[in-house]
């Protein structure tokens, strides 16, 4: 095997994964860690990877096979970054329903602000996610990849990627179904402010039901927090299944 092939391809794809793939993309983790960690594993799977094309590197053919491996290990990570937006999107949606959507922190995952809520379900779901294996999980399919979709492999299946341009739209239902029991509890407790509000009028609504709707949201938010484990694998699963899809020639 040509060891310089059989270790720049492989490292390209792994390296990819890495910048887009939640955890290991986290600004926390060092550059060089993140390159190192690439390398190590690459390595460690260089003597069970298929015999690499015998390609010059510096040519158009080799730069169109480091471009594609890049471009897939962009793809896995990125699949995985939006299974863990959903929480993000459930977040979102519980804060503006409880009165807390002005409550911004900034997310260290992706350096943006979210509402704490969403902070706290992230960090709940990334502790799970750790704590399932999902991260040896992700790299035992990212090494299965290379025997799924070789390197050389320059045609993708269309409908592949249109799979993966309509697992945008599930991040947005997937947050819609983690976030409804605790919405729908919200609009409960406003429909009930709203009767009062119609029975009482000098009953001062917004004095009342600001502090009353944070309180029935966390009380919410406790009731949901132990579900969060089968939305994590389902959606895990779900995200997986759309990998094999995308990987398989």
């Amino acid at each position: 095997m040509n060891t310089t092939n059989g270790l720049l391809w492989p490292f390209m794809r792994i390296g990819a994964m890495f910048i887009s793939a939640p955890i290991f993309s986290a600004s926390s983790l060092p550059v060089r860690v993140r390159v190192l960690l690439a390398v190590l594993t690459a390595w460690v799977l260089l003597p069970v990877l298929p015999q690499p094309p015998q390609v010059d590197l510096i040519s158009g053919e080799g730069f169109l096979i480091s471009l594609y491996q890049v471009l897939v290990g962009l793809a896995m990570g990125f699949m995985l970054q939006l299974a863990f937006a959903v929480f993000i999107v459930a977040g979102q949606s519980i804060a503006m329903a409880m009165g807390l959507g002005f409550a911004s922190a900034v997310d260290p995952q992706n350096g943006v602000q979210v509402p704490v809520i969403s902070q706290f379900l992230l960090i709940m779901v990334t502790l799970l996610f750790l704590a399932l294996d999902g991260h040896l999980i992700f790299l035992e399919l990212m090494a299965e990849s290379f025997r799924l979709l070789p390197v050389g492999t320059l045609h993708p299946p269309v409908d592949q990627l249109k799979a993966l341009a309509y697992w945008g739209g599930y991040m947005f239902a997937g947050g819609l179904l983690v976030a409804l029991p605790a919405v729908a509890g919200l609009l409960l407790v406003n429909i009930a402010f709203g009767v009062a509000s119609r029975a009482a009028p000098q009953l001062n609504i917004f004095a009342v039901g600001f502090p009353v709707m944070i309180m029935a949201g966390f009380t919410l938010l406790v009731l949901l927090t132990p579900a969060l484990t089968d939305h994590l694998a389902r959606i895990l699963m779900d995200a997986i299944g759309l990998i094999r899809r995308l990987i398989t020639t």
